[in-house]
């Protein structure tokens, strides 16, 4: 009969893992929604300041009774997600990375700090510097004799889009980083494909954006430089994973060496030149 090794969970006791790992990112989240609800006027303040500087004369409107009540929740609710999100990022790492071989730790835990400061690096350079052109360009082409008055939940619904789509732009280097090291595309093949993420770029700016050239432009020009970034650190992470997988394999007995072999990366068409030689 069969025994289950210690230090191996059985299904169900990955499942409970799972359960109480989530149950810890709900209770974060209303904690999180709860601070952020008692500082919810200055929360208000801090998003709306960018469309007041551009035009202080503006009034914010409602167009339902409880629309005011709903908003104030659902600002709270989203900045508690900001708030707690090292939180809920230490429980992901905590429920897989008893899964994870020592290399793969050492590469997932920079990965998920990385993320997380990329996500609020984006979300900072949409703030402070896209709502800033953005609001100052279309108020210039607004009539004299017209009065912006926009709907809040319109506007809150505008700015945490916009957080999102420059959040997770800002993460494309991390994401090429990950394609190269698990083996799905190499940097040869993500300079090949240039173009078409240029392209590309602009066409999602276009549809993530509102209908003008300069927040288009301010979100597709980053996306292409943090494209080429994201080359440049990918092939730095593999120079520096070779570069390390060598140096153990040299200093290991024979077991280990092959181990180490197997775990440094290699380009597929290097592989495939090997082979046919």
């Amino acid at each position: 009969m069969a025994t289950t090794s210690p230090d191996r969970m059985t299904f169900l006791e990955h499942l409970d893992e799972l359960r109480v790992r989530l149950m810890h990112c709900l209770a974060a989240l209303v904690v999180g929604t709860l601070v952020c609800w008692g500082f919810h006027e200055r929360i208000f303040h801090f998003l709306t300041q960018p469309l007041r500087n551009a035009y202080p004369a503006v009034k914010f409107i409602t167009t339902g009774p409880s629309e005011a009540f709903m908003m104030y929740m659902k600002m709270s609710f989203f900045m508690g997600i900001f708030l707690v999100a090292p939180y809920l990022l230490y429980q992901v790492w905590a429920f897989i990375a008893p899964g994870l071989y020592t290399h793969e730790k050492r590469f997932a835990l920079p990965l998920v700090f990385g993320s997380t400061l990329l996500f609020l690096a984006g979300v900072a350079y949409c703030y402070f510097v896209v709502f800033s052109w953005v609001f100052r360009f279309i108020i210039q082409f607004a009539p004299k004799s017209i009065s912006p008055m926009p709907d809040i939940e319109a506007y809150l619904s505008f700015v945490l889009t916009m957080f999102v789509a420059f959040g997770v732009t800002f993460e494309i280097p991390l994401i090429e980083v990950v394609l190269v090291r698990t083996g799905i595309v190499t940097v040869a093949k993500l300079k090949d494909i240039r173009s078409y993420v240029i392209v590309g770029a602009f066409v999602v700016a276009a549809i993530v954006t509102p209908p003008d050239v300069v927040s288009q432009l301010l979100l597709a020009i980053p996306m292409c430089l943090l494209y080429e970034f994201g080359i440049l650190l990918a092939q730095l992470i593999e120079r520096f994973f070779r570069k390390h997988a060598t140096e153990e394999a040299n200093t290991s007995d024979p077991v280990e060496r092959i181990a180490a072999e197997l775990e440094a990366p290699r380009d597929p068409g290097e592989t495939e030149q090997k082979r046919l030689n």
